[in-house]
């Protein structure tokens, strides 16, 4: 995939297929059948970048080979957005990538690994896979390039920052902010969880509700007026929207609920 190239394989990314939405030239990404999940997708002149990796080792193999196609190069970099299991469980597909990730997401990792499975099992992955994939992940030292404040990546002729912008959805949220090559060339920012579109934000024991709206503002510093900003699940939303989840989230954690 080059900056002209669509790389799509058959519309604009709605959930359930195989297909990639292009958000900007060199930047994809594709919504997985379970869960609506998004892989993010940044395509330099040396380096290829997936953001998240899905809930299983089939899923990561799969998004592994459709990049290969797409693109005629190896996975070098993946960044994890967050710790849970949808996001992470296809890592070990991905042999040999740099894994960025917060820092502290490693420790957590290794704790949570018995939840973790039992976390996908309960969302509908199948038991077996679950198993696979947390033992995988076990087995992978993560992450490989820990981030602290912010982390530049030159995939060649492309930056992309990797930035903790605080707590929220989890104590360990990273986002991938991916500046345009040119000045007509939206920034694209990949939220994790931080932002949903398909759903309410998800809170649950591991997240910090008191942090999040703050969060977002840092987002939308990052990201800027004329953004496009990719939820963790959902169709591509504007920094109206993410504002508007700000205030929502404010609203809702001021109340307790």
């Amino acid at each position: 995939m080059d900056g002209t190239e669509d790389p799509g394989t058959g519309g604009s990314g709605g959930t359930g297929g195989t297909s990639w939405e292009q958000l900007a030239p060199g930047v994809a990404r594709r919504r997985l059948p379970h869960l609506d999940v998004t892989i993010g997708l940044v395509v330099g002149a040396d380096a290829v970048l997936v953001v998240d990796t899905g809930s299983t080792l089939r899923e990561g193999a799969e998004l592994r080979a459709q990049v290969a196609a797409l693109t005629g190069r190896d996975v070098t970099h993946i960044a994890l957005t967050h710790g849970h299991f949808d996001h992470v469980l296809g890592t070990a597909a991905f042999p040999g990538a740099e894994i960025y990730a917060h820092r502290a997401l490693g420790g957590h990792l290794r704790s949570a690994g018995d939840a973790l499975r039992a976390c996908a099992v309960e969302h509908g992955t199948d038991p077996e896979e679950a198993a696979q994939a947390a033992e995988a992940l076990a087995a992978v030292a993560l992450p490989t390039r820990p981030v602290a404040g912010e982390t530049v990546i030159d995939l060649g002729e492309r930056l992309v920052r990797l930035v903790l912008p605080g707590t929220g959805h989890t104590a360990h949220d990273l986002v991938v902010v991916v500046p345009g090559t040119t000045a007509s060339d939206p920034t694209v920012v990949f939220c994790g969880d931080l932002v949903e579109e398909s759903g309410e934000p998800q809170a649950g024991d591991d997240a910090v509700p008191d942090r999040w709206p703050g969060t977002l503002d840092t987002l939308l510093a990052l990201g800027g007026e004329t953004g496009r900003y990719v939820p963790g699940h959902g169709a591509v939303v504007d920094a109206r929207f993410v504002r508007a989840q700000r205030d929502a989230l404010a609203e809702r954690f001021a109340t307790g609920s």
